[in-house]
């Protein structure tokens, strides 16, 4: 069956890939997660994330709720290695084979690849400007795609900062339900330890940007869909 709804796709690579020292451990680090993702959040997931070229993954989804939980799920798996996504919201004009997300092409996909190539060219120009993810929502209205890929590129900048120590706290505080009591009793640390390094990461700020394009997202989908 060919669906008509708008999707949102995700292609994501890891940079520079050929130059990690163990990159079959890595592969398998992310093939594990990617299974994981699936697993967890399969009621949003129209075709399941996979390995499709060497280092790069994608995966489609019917519900943006969960995208950028998913893409900070993976980041956290393989940090410190850098990744970088494209995201794309449109039609699917094939077949959705669940366990072949490599099968399955339209607009959305289009999208999200030109997205992967514009972070590219950012990262080749050497320009001041950050990111690791970016958007393209298909939209006539350019100009929003713009500010959305401007808060995500302010995002970049700020996840940028956070110590090796900072992202261990945050990663655990968002594994356990938001729970700064959780995070510091996994981490064997006190609660306050925990508040401290939140803010000192300026995670508030970061979370309120991403929870902004996030319910953008889901607006968005909803009304291409009507």
């Amino acid at each position: 069956m060919i669906h008509s709804d708008k999707y949102v796709a995700i292609i994501g690579d890891i940079l520079e890939s050929k130059q990690l020292k163990k990159r079959k451990e890595v592969q398998q680090k992310l093939k594990e997660k990617l299974r994981s993702v699936n697993e967890k959040y399969a009621d949003d997931i129209a075709a399941k994330f996979m390995i499709t070229l060497g280092d790069e993954f994608q995966g489609l989804l019917y519900n943006p709720a969960h995208i950028f939980t998913i893409i900070n799920e993976i980041e956290m798996a393989l940090s410190p290695i850098e990744l970088r996504f494209g995201i794309g919201i449109g039609d699917i004009t094939t077949e959705i084979n669940y366990h072949q997300s490599s099968e399955v092409d339209g607009p959305a996909y289009h999208r999200a690849r030109q997205m992967i190539t514009e972070i590219e060219k950012i990262k080749s120009q050497y320009t001041e400007r950050e990111a690791n993810m970016m958007i393209c929502s298909g939209t006539k209205n350019g100009q929003t795609d713009q500010l959305l890929n401007s808060i995500l590129s302010v995002c970049t900048v700020l996840k940028s900062k956070w110590t090796d120590r900072q992202q261990e706290i945050i990663h655990t505080y968002l594994s356990h339900n938001e729970n700064q009591y959780e995070a510091a009793s996994i981490l064997k640390i006190n609660q306050s330890s925990v508040s401290k390094a939140l803010k000192k990461a300026d995670f508030y700020s970061y979370q309120a940007a991403m929870d902004t394009v996030n319910s953008f997202l889901n607006k968005e989908r909803s009304a291409l869909n009507d």
